[in-house]
């Protein structure tokens, strides 16, 4: 089975670095997952009027609302078969904050097949679901930005304003000059400006992980069938 971001980018997958192709190219069939562990070199938010935005998301695990240097970091990603049949990878992000608080960044990714685009269910119950447009960039790099979002909870569902939300930009590659995975986030409002970012390197191991052994915890604890 080919890997969701595969799917996506087609021929212009082969143009990311050999590092990033490895991370991203493998899929539930694989039996395998991606732990990076590393160091943030900053994590930020944007100006005291953000904090009601990251500390809403702090609840269901979207953004929060502390900085800080040098944070310890770790991404965990699986694949995995949904309840509904469809390959999902997980991106798990944990940041150990200086006051000595966990904080997490959930999401779960699928491929859309209808439009041939990655929908991210941000958050522990999959809430929000948002477009991602992917390209490759001069460096064999990823880039990642966030589209449309929807909003679905039971009943409800709506196109989420994103007056109320923010655009997210990441960029992850490879560094060759010092063997290492770099990833820089920036998460921001076209009113209120930058909300959330996080720049910082780490290194990844490549671990054995046979179906139906993923852990509970990457994985939401509602899933949506809607995209």
């Amino acid at each position: 089975m080919t890997s969701i971001y595969q799917e996506v980018l087609g021929e212009d997958f082969q143009r990311l670095h050999p590092k990033i192709q490895e991370r991203f190219g493998f899929s539930s069939t694989d039996r395998t997952a991606s732990i990076g562990t590393g160091i943030m070199e900053h994590v930020g938010r944007g100006r005291f009027f953000t904090l009601p935005f990251l500390c809403i998301g702090a609840w269901r695990r979207i953004m929060f609302p502390e900085k800080g240097k040098d944070v310890p970091f770790t991404i965990e990603n699986y694949a995995y078969i949904d309840s509904f049949g469809r390959e999902t990878v997980t991106w798990i992000r944990t940041f150990q904050m200086p006051s000595g608080r966990k904080r997490r960044f959930d999401a779960t990714m699928i491929n859309s097949k209808d439009r041939g685009i990655i929908v991210d269910y941000l958050g522990t119950h999959q809430h929000l679901a948002v477009d991602i447009h992917l390209s490759v960039d001069d460096e064999g790099g990823l880039r990642l930005r966030s589209g449309a979002q929807r909003f679905y909870e039971g009943p409800i569902a709506f196109r989420f304003p994103m007056i109320f939300s923010g655009v997210a930009d990441v960029r992850e590659w490879f560094d060759d000059s010092i063997g290492k995975f770099r990833i820089k986030v920036e998460v921001r409002n076209s009113v209120w400006g930058k909300l959330f970012s996080y720049e910082g390197t780490f290194d990844v191991e490549t671990q054995a992980c046979e179906p139906g052994s993923v852990p509970a915890h990457v994985k939401p604890v509602r899933e949506e069938k809607r995209e």
